[in-house]
């Protein structure tokens, strides 16, 4: 039975976590031995990890987390206070010196100094909660595997990577899966050394999983008779939340009986709550909350609005193509490998303005409203066959097990 190791920071509700739920729904658990370590036990999809997999919590990671998350200045001035005067000179002088080299590595192996590799040997180890620097290095330096891959959930080039590391600690892994093809596309442009090990990996989603599940919930519990507008995301900048509360305003304000529903919970409540009250909007915008099955919600609404500033390939904008209510997505990475602009949905650039404009455009053409829903009656939403890409390099590790371990004994004459 070979054996896998996924790496994550913690199973909050997202779309990464729930990627990954569903590749282990996947996984025959009479074939391969599953391991999950986590930096830290917690969130919502906690309790929906299969029982045959294996919980692992990183020992001790209380004691570095602040060192991972905070800026090392912050931390250091925080030893000072303690009076821990060496501890606070070690963190500035590897992070100076990570600084001058441009090469965080140094940071990471004073942080992790206490740390030997791990005992277990893996088959395969994945960094899948990527790309995250400490994760990726943790993979690659601390854990013993005869395969490692790291996974790429989000366009690199919307967010920061020290490239110095990326391409010392990528360098250490076999393959790269990026969620997306222009993701993939945007990744090879930054780094362009790493086009023979990188394929595309699509999130696995099943359409069956997906309308099983909505069966399985409540959904909306109001009475509201109008039109409702469904949003499903953590509540944060990436995931465009504040332009929703606008534009609702703007439709209210224009006399259309809409309400607009957010499933989905994240540090950008209080700043969201605070907008609702300042539009006047607190009737009409509903913060439902985070909800492992948000799928009853999103089988009921009228239209469905994916409002990301950027995204790897969307998780809960597939699971809204699992049913027939006219979408409306912004233009991110990976969008338009999901929908056809006008067919199966519309694509618009992240403002206020074009995601204003589509949804009246849909409010007031019953005609392009009926032929949206007709299109996604027919729409085919199965990204399993990814899971062939994953079982190929299971399957291939004794081979080049074996290849390797000749080579060996050709070399030392044994």
């Amino acid at each position: 039975m070979k054996k896998i190791l996924f790496m994550v920071i913690n199973m909050n509700i997202g779309g990464v976590e729930k990627a990954l739920l569903n590749m282990l729904s996947e996984i025959p658990k009479d074939k391969f031995e599953v391991t999950i370590l986590m930096l830290e036990e917690y969130g919502g999809f906690l309790d929906h990890i299969p029982k045959w997999v294996n919980v692992q919590v990183l020992e001790s990671y209380n004691n570095i987390k602040e060192y991972v998350n905070e800026p090392p200045q912050i931390v250091a001035l925080e030893l000072l206070k303690d009076k821990k005067y060496i501890k606070a000179f070690k963190t500035l002088f590897y992070h100076i010196l990570s600084k001058i080299t441009d090469n965080r590595e140094h940071y990471y192996k004073y942080v992790l100094r206490d740390y030997d590799q791990m005992e277990n040997q893996y088959d395969l180890a994945i960094a899948y909660h990527g790309p995250m620097d400490f994760i990726s290095y943790f993979v690659a330096r601390k854990i013993k595997a005869k395969k490692k891959v790291q996974w790429i959930h989000f366009d690199v080039t919307k967010i920061h990577i020290n490239h110095k590391f990326t391409r010392k600690i990528y360098g250490l892994f076999d393959n790269i899966f990026i969620v997306s093809e222009k993701g993939k596309d945007k990744f090879l442009e930054v780094f362009p050394e790493f086009k023979e090990k990188t394929k595309t990996f699509f999130n696995i989603v099943s359409a069956k999983l997906v309308r099983d599940s909505a069966g399985k919930g409540v959904g909306f519990t109001d009475d509201f008779k109008g039109t409702r507008i469904l949003t499903v995301g953590r509540l944060c900048t990436e995931k465009g939340q504040d332009l929703t509360i606008l534009v609702l305003a703007r439709l209210v304000e224009d006399g259309f009986n809409v309400k607009w529903y957010c499933v989905g919970e994240g540090s950008a409540r209080k700043k969201y709550e605070e907008l609702i009250d300042k539009y006047n909007v607190k009737d009409k915008f509903v913060l439902l909350g985070s909800d492992p099955n948000p799928y009853p919600y999103m089988k009921q609404c009228d239209i469905y609005v994916q409002s990301s500033r950027h995204e790897g390939y969307c998780i809960t904008l597939a699971e809204a193509r699992c049913f027939d209510n006219p979408i409306i997505t912004t233009n991110f990475t990976g969008a338009r490998e999901q929908i056809i602009h006008e067919k199966t949905g519309l694509i618009v650039e992240c403002n206020e303005q074009q995601i204003y404009s589509d949804i009246k455009k849909l409010l007031d053409d019953k005609y392009l409203m009926d032929t949206l829903r007709k299109n996604l009656q027919h729409e085919i939403v199965n990204t399993t066959n990814n899971m062939e890409k994953l079982f190929q390099i299971m399957n291939g590790i004794d081979k080049t097990h074996r290849e390797v371990s000749n080579e060996e004994n050709i070399i030392y004459g044994q």
